[in-house]
């Protein structure tokens, strides 16, 4: 099974997603990059995003984001 990679944009913290990070990146078995930009501009002022294997997954809430992560990482897992 390859590691999940969740990659997070720092312009999208405003959104809460600094806290959405922290769990993942604490976790062993998935690599977390957040860059200063993932030229998504127009995404990240509208919604809280993540990009989980060169997936987007966006969501209302940081929370729902969070949720949302978690179950693409699980379609991808069973694949």
């Amino acid at each position: 099974m390859v590691r999940p990679i969740i990659e997070f944009c720092s312009g999208n913290a405003h959104f809460g997603t600094d806290k959405v990070l922290k769990p993942f990146d604490e976790h062993p078995d998935m690599d977390v990059v957040e860059y200063g930009c993932l030229t998504n501009c127009g995404q990240c002022y509208l919604a809280p995003f993540a990009f989980v294997n060169d997936e987007i997954v966006e969501a209302a809430t940081a929370e729902e984001l969070y949720s949302a992560i978690l179950y693409k990482i699980k379609e991808i897992e069973e694949l």
